[in-house]
């Protein structure tokens, strides 16, 4: 499997610099896009990670901005000969309940007990980079899966996701990459 972006650096409309349209308060909640292709033929479903362990000397955890479940590959196939390919459009994570409500969204880190958030259209959604002191790294992680991971519910914690990916016989793929974003030099 491979995972790609248009892009090395995280767009600013999907990060600290957004318009105030693509912001709830100062967080960006329009997601990226990016793509996944030559996935294994037998997998039938996604799942990702997006998190920043870069974060980690400034809040002392590595910040989860995204995770996410249960989507039907056949939901976004834009390819079915050759490289199995599928597109995550961008804002994916606002209209995804509503395209596919099968699939389910975890807590970002915006929902720990250390930050206090308590809307759900941050805590439970694509939260985008808004990194306080550098230029941060940020690692995307897709994984595929013959069947739908169970027991996993909207708000899930992203240690739930690795345990369901762990015990499920049906992982049959996986990849990342890595992306950056952080404040311009004056």
């Amino acid at each position: 499997m491979r995972v790609t972006a248009d892009f090395t650096a995280i767009p600013d409309e999907f990060a600290a610099a957004a318009p105030p349209e693509n912001l709830i308060g100062v967080t960006p909640v329009v997601s990226f896009p990016f793509y996944v292709d030559s996935i294994d033929r037998s997998a039938r479903y996604l799942h990702w990670q997006l998190t920043d362990p870069d974060s980690i000397p400034v809040c002392g955890f590595e910040w989860i901005h995204w995770a996410v479940a249960n989507v039907p590959i056949d939901a976004l196939m834009f390819d079915f000969n050759d490289s199995r390919a599928v597109q995550i459009p961008p804002d994916f994570s606002r209209t995804l309940p509503a395209m596919i409500p099968e699939a389910v969204q975890g807590r970002t880190s915006a929902a720990s007990r250390f930050v206090g958030g308590t809307d759900p259209s941050v805590i439970i959604r694509y939260n985008g980079p808004t990194p306080p002191d550098k230029p941060h790294d940020y690692q995307l992680q897709v994984w595929a899966t013959v069947s739908p991971l169970p027991g996993l519910r909207q708000g899930f914690w992203l240690n739930e996701l690795l345990h369901a990916l762990h015990r499920c016989e049906g992982t049959v793929d996986h990849g990342g990459i890595v992306v950056s974003y952080g404040p311009k030099a004056d």
